[in-house]
């Protein structure tokens, strides 16, 4: 899969580490930064992440952020996006099978190194349940995304 991947100040530790670690998976990494210390915008690395995702040039993306909790909002404004802020395994694979994400956030000030790479692992291995159940909720949260139409007086 192609991995796109991005991170804030408060995350680009972890996402150093994490990208040999998801090549070393067999994936391809697109960075899109930051690579710094210095304060930036979330949403600037949030943004690219999920165009890349939405548009198909990207399978999924991961995002990095102090908490996870920047990254994933702005990422779920995005049309197509199905962003979940996961610090756990279990959250990791239940999010693939009933949410069928296409993009995970993390906190690089909430989990480790080991942890953010299991979780990583799991969610990029599990597969969509492809469950009836499942697939309606999809269904809704994808009309939510639909334009409004005005109705004419």
């Amino acid at each position: 899969m192609k991995i796109a991947i991005g991170a804030d100040h408060a995350g680009y530790v972890l996402k150093d580490v994490v990208v040999p670690f998801i090549e070393s998976l067999g994936h391809e990494i697109v960075d899109v930064g930051c690579d710094c210390s210095q304060s930036v915008d979330y949403p600037d690395y949030a943004l690219p992440v999920c165009d890349l995702v939405a548009s198909g040039e990207a399978d999924r993306g991961i995002l990095i952020c102090g908490t996870g909790i920047g990254m994933s909002i702005a990422a779920n404004k995005v049309k197509g996006i199905r962003c979940a802020l996961v610090h756990d395994l279990f959250s990791a694979k239940a999010t693939r099978e009933h949410n069928d994400t296409n993009v995970l956030a993390m906190g690089e000030r909430i989990i480790g190194p080991g942890v953010a790479q299991e979780i990583i692992r799991i969610w990029l291995e599990t597969p969509f349940s492809q469950g009836e159940r499942h697939l309606g909720r999809l269904n809704k949260v994808a009309r939510i995304e639909q334009p409004v139409a005005l109705k004419s007086e």
